[in-house]
C-alpha cells in the first residue's frame, strides 16, 4: 500500500468522523489488568453508532466520494456486516442508495441492522469471497460504485480511533488489533508512525481463517481455500495486497487464535468490563492472553472492534464458560 495516511490526512478525517460521532472511550479495566497481569487500554469501537469501527471509513470515503464523483447515485459492497452498515449508514447520510450483498447464513442481527440504515440487502454465496465477486458483478449491471472493503479512504477513516487512542495513552508498549481485510491495522500503524509511538502493532487473526498469518510468514499474499471461524469480521481467505505489503513493513507479528480462545475473551469482556464483545472484537483479548507472560508489567492496548453479534452465538459462547474463569 504506496499511500498510508500521513498525520494531517488522519486529522482531517477526524473532522469528518467527529462531526458525526465522538471519540469513542479507552479505559483501563482493572479486573482486565489482573487477568493478562499488565496495565491493559480497551479502545471501545463497539460503541460507535454502528457499533463497529467501520462506520469512521464509511463517513470519510462518502464524503470524498460526495464531492469527486457528484454524478454517482448510489454504491454497492460485499460484507459480512459492519462494512455494509458503515455503507449504508454513510451513503444515507450523503443522499445515494446503498447495496449490500451478505454470504447464505450471515448475522442475521447484522442484516437487520443493514436493512435499518436503508440498504438494500442481496444473499448471494456461501462465503465472503463469492459474495464480493457477486457484487462486483452487480455494480457493472446496475452501473452502481463499487466500495471495496480496502481502500485508502477507508485506512483513514478508521486510523482516526488509533489517531485518538495513542493521544490519550501515547506510552504504550503494543497494540493488539484483528485483521480483517487489514483497514484495521493500516490505520493503527498509519497513526503510530504519524504520532512517533514506538508501540509494536501486531495483528490478530483466527486460526480458521489464517490467510493474513500465512502471508506475514510467507512475506507475500497467501489465500485459503476456505475460512470457517465464528469471528465473522475476520473470516478471511483472500488477503489484499497492498494490505499485506503495509502489515510486512509495519507490523511486529501476527498471532492466531483458536475458536475456543476467541470465545473465552469474549466472556471475559463481559466478565471483566460487562461489554459486549463480537468474535472479531474480542481476539485481540485472546491474543494478549495467549502472549500473557511477554507483556508482564507493561502497558498494551486492546481493539474491540464491534459489538455486533447475534444473541444465539453469543449465549453459546457465554454458555461454554465455567466459575473457574473468573478473575485470574
Amino acid at each position: 500500500m504506496s499511500d498510508i495516511p500521513g498525520l494531517a490526512e488522519l486529522e482531517r478525517a477526524a473532522d469528518l468522523v467527529h462531526a458525526v460521532m465522538p471519540p469513542t472511550p479507552q479505559y483501563r479495566w482493572p479486573l482486565l489488568c489482573e487477568r493478562a497481569g499488565c496495565e491493559v487500554w480497551v479502545k471501545h469501537e463497539n460503541q460507535t453508532p454502528a457499533g463497529a469501527f467501520k462506520i469512521r471509513g464509511g463517513i470519510v470515503y462518502m464524503d470524498d466520494l460526495r464531492r469527486s464523483r457528484p454524478d454517482v447515485k448510489g454504491v454497492i459492497a460485499a460484507t459480512r456486516g459492519n462494512h455494509g452498515q458503515s455503507v449504508a449508514f454513510a451513503a444515507s447520510r450523503a443522499g445515494l442508495t446503498s447495496t449490500v450483498v451478505v454470504p447464505e447464513g450471515n448475522s442475521v442481527e447484522k442484516n437487520a441492522a443493514m436493512r435499518a440504515f436503508g440498504a438494500e440487502l442481496i444473499v448471494h454465496g456461501h462465503d465472503f469471497q463469492a459474495s464480493l465477486e457477486h457484487a462486483t458483478r452487480l455494480a457493472e449491471e446496475r452501473g452502481l460504485h463499487m466500495l471495496a472493503s480496502f481502500h485508502p479512504l477507508l485506512v483513514a477513516g478508521v486510523g482516526t480511533y488509533a489517531l485518538e487512542l495513542f493521544r490519550a495513552v501515547p506510552d504504550l508498549d503494543a497494540v493488539y488489533v484483528p485483521i480483517g481485510l487489514g483497514s484495521g491495522i493500516c490505520g493503527v500503524m498509519a497513526a503510530r508512525d504519524a504520532v512517533g509511538s514506538k508501540a509494536e502493532v501486531i495483528g490478530v487473526v483466527a486460526a480458521n481463517a489464517p490467510a493474513y498469518a500465512l502471508s506475514f510468514e510467507a512475506g507475500a499474499p497467501v489465500s485459503t481455500n476456505n475460512a470457517g471461524s465464528m469471528a465473522d469480521g475476520v473470516d478471511c481467505r483472500v488477503p489484499v495486497p497492498g494490505a499485506v505489503d503495509a502489515i510486512l513493513a509495519g507490523a511486529s507479528d501476527v498471532v492466531r487464535v483458536t475458536e475456543d480462545e476467541i470465545k473465552a475473551a469474549m466472556r471475559h469482556y463481559f466478565t471483566d468490563t460487562h461489554n459486549v464483545a463480537e468474535g472479531a472484537g474480542a481476539v485481540p483479548l485472546a491474543a494478549l492472553l495467549k502472549e500473557r507472560d511477554r507483556w508482564q508489567g507493561r502497558k498494551v492496548g486492546l481493539i474491540l472492534s464491534g459489538g455486533n453479534v447475534d444473541r444465539p452465538v453469543y449465549q453459546a459462547a457465554l454458555s461454554e464458560g465455567d466459575e473457574s474463569e473468573t478473575g485470574t
